[in-house]
């Protein structure tokens, strides 16, 4: 199948979110607390919907499911990445998330790496990322003991930067702060602090995993050495943000075309996804022209060898890694 699979997103609504999923990208959104828009989706807990060609009406788990031909045949019981849109109307839970070995044990499921391109951010706005324990037992000791100013590392945030989350990374979004996330194909979360609020619907404060969190927690924190790489695909300018080695479940990258025209070539990856951030354009593969806008979402299948992308716009894409 020579042509590109758009998706409709499924929305979560979160005792964080807010309303910028509608007046930003333009989404139909189920409530003004929706905080996540997974855009390319086969988790159980939200299946992205293909709109055209012939697997219209498929969710992207019964695509894998029963198409593997479009991923190039490739291996794994589940699709193996998910693409959000986030927006922290207030602060996410301090969390983190298992490696793979972890996950597969206790959780039945993928771990979870990340990774955040910062959409916007309102002035102040700050990520939480990393700690300051240098030992486990030290971090058992501050968390058990509440020290949440000690532990956790603040950092400044603004639109157009990249921050690589591996698991075992204590990270949280900021109030005032819109992503798009990268990651595995995960929804296990092990929250450390969240504030101490209640949820309006249940009248309850959120679970904590204390115990998980300790057990999965990269000790000391390490931040990631990233070498983001800038080249240039015809009128467009293409910045690699990560790659395997350093990034071994997926690549991410930014195509930044201006008024021009780029024809890509399909490298060594079976599949690619794509999210478009800004602007408008036209999406040509094998002789058909797309449409393309601000908040689509599509996936170039194995059989998309080349595409050609004209207009201004934005796109975040990414591809599965080694692994």
């Amino acid at each position: 199948m020579s042509e590109p699979l758009f998706l409709a997103p499924v929305f979560h609504e979160k005792i964080w979110g807010g309303k910028k999923l509608a007046t930003e990208f333009g989404y139909k959104i189920p409530s003004d607390q929706t905080g996540e828009c997974w855009a390319i989706s086969a988790h159980p807990h939200g299946p992205a919907t293909v709109i055209n060609g012939p697997y219209k009406g498929l969710t992207l788990d019964q695509v894998w499911a029963q198409h593997r031909e479009a991923f190039g045949n490739a291996k794994g019981d589940v699709f193996p990445l998910l693409t959000k849109i986030l927006d922290a109307n207030d602060d996410l839970s301090v969390q983190v998330h298992p490696d793979d070995a972890y996950a597969a044990e206790h959780e039945h499921e993928l771990g979870k790496t990340e990774c955040w391109y910062v959409i916007s951010a309102e002035p102040g706005a700050e990520l939480y990322y990393g700690h300051n324990a240098q030992t486990r037992e030290e971090l058992a000791d501050w968390i058990n003991h509440g020290e949440w100013q000690k532990l956790f590392r603040r950092v400044p945030v603004k639109a157009g930067e990249f921050y690589y989350v591996p698991s075992g990374t204590i990270h949280a979004l900021g109030k005032g702060i819109m992503v798009l996330e990268t990651q595995q194909s995960s929804d296990t979360t092990y929250r450390l602090y969240d504030f101490d609020r209640v949820d309006k619907k249940t009248g309850k404060k959120r679970e904590l995993h204390l115990k998980q969190s300790i057990d999965v927690t990269t000790v000391p924190h390490q931040d990631p050495q990233l070498n983001v790489e800038k080249t240039q695909v015809g009128d467009a300018e293409v910045t690699t943000y990560v790659k395997p080695p350093v990034s071994p479940h997926f690549s991410v990258y930014q195509w930044l075309l201006k008024s021009g025209s780029a024809t890509f070539e399909r490298q060594a990856a079976p599949y690619t996804l794509a999210s478009v951030l800004k602007g408008t354009g036209t999406l040509e593969v094998d002789g058909q022209t797309y449409d393309i806008k601000k908040g689509d979402h599509f996936i170039l299948p194995y059989q998309v060898k080349s595409w050609t992308l004209k207009g201004d716009l934005q796109i975040i894409a990414s591809e599965p890694g080694e692994d």
